[in-house]
């Protein structure tokens, strides 16, 4: 097995650390040498790849790639890594036995609080969650055309090591903005790798849902990271009245609580189901900052 991951930033180092036990190469793009060491520390072996061109090196090692995953975001001209690869993913592929594409559950856009699967109507609200819809019909069509299996795994609020509450009260960030009913879904980007490295070895193809168990309110989670660290929770602030960069408060305009089942049903088991238990583990296993 020959893994190769574009955009191999943080969920993509989990990816390579899941996958790594299994393959014989992993390989990872970024867009600058500077993140060359990063890369080789997670068992990576480096590339280039600059959202534009393909250059020789990048192209030579992917030959013998047998596993790709995608995951550097689209834009309004589409997907980038799509754009350089054609019509014909076999063309510089040729050993590609399965690929995967990392989405957001932006896509189902807001549904006022209700739950959502991998079968409910997508209706993204925002721009960057059109173009991830976009993405993910683009590389159902690349993948039915070269005949490849896709997993498009559609991922929640992102945090885990370095990339959590802990690190927000650390730098004086941390709020707790109330607004009436809003929940979000969340996870740990140590269950994305192995969820990822989960549907590889099956070979699966499909959409799923990688999220945790526990869709809640963000203060919550605020008020608990604070009580585990000792501290007082910051005060709470009204959503309406809020001092928020206008693509924080897009965040906001997308209300759903997004269901696991099929990834359970098919038998991954999550190791951090819910917040309290990863928080306290990220806490008092020193890991919170990274």
């Amino acid at each position: 097995m020959h893994v190769m991951i574009f955009g191999a930033g943080y969920s993509g180092k989990a990816i390579a650390t899941a996958l790594k036990i299994d393959a014989a190469t992993v390989s990872g793009t970024t867009r600058s040498t500077d993140k060359f060491p990063s890369l080789a520390a997670a068992g990576m072996a480096p590339f280039i790849f600059d959202g534009s061109q393909l250059n020789d090196a990048l192209i030579a090692a992917m030959a013998d790639v047998t596993h790709l995953v995608q995951s550097v975001a689209p834009s309004k001209e589409g997907d980038p890594l799509l754009a350089c690869l054609g019509d014909d993913l076999k063309k510089l592929l040729p050993n590609l036995k399965w690929l995967a594409y990392l989405s957001t559950v932006g896509v189902y856009g807001d549904h006022q609080g209700a739950w959502v699967d991998e079968t409910t109507t997508c209706r993204p609200v925002s721009a960057r969650s059109v173009e991830r819809v976009a993405a993910e019909a683009a590389w159902t069509e690349a993948a039915e055309k070269a005949d490849v299996p896709l997993a498009i795994l559609r991922l929640s609020g992102i945090y885990g090591p370095g990339r959590n509450t802990f690190i927000n009260f650390e730098k004086g960030t941390a709020r707790r903005l109330v607004k009436k009913d809003q929940v979000f879904n969340r996870i740990r980007v140590e269950d994305i790798g192995a969820a990822a490295a989960f549907l590889a070895r099956l070979n699966e193809r499909g959409i799923f849902n990688v999220t945790d168990d526990e869709p809640c309110p963000p203060q919550d989670v605020v008020s608990y990271a604070a009580g585990v660290m000792g501290v007082e929770p910051p005060a709470e602030q009204d959503f309406d009245t809020a001092d928020l960069t206008p693509m924080a408060r897009s965040f906001y305009g997308e209300n759903k609580r997004v269901s696991n089942a099929k990834m359970r049903d098919l038998g991954f088991d999550f190791a951090y189901p819910e917040y309290r238990q990863s928080l306290r583990q990220l806490w008092e296993s020193g890991l919170w900052r990274g």
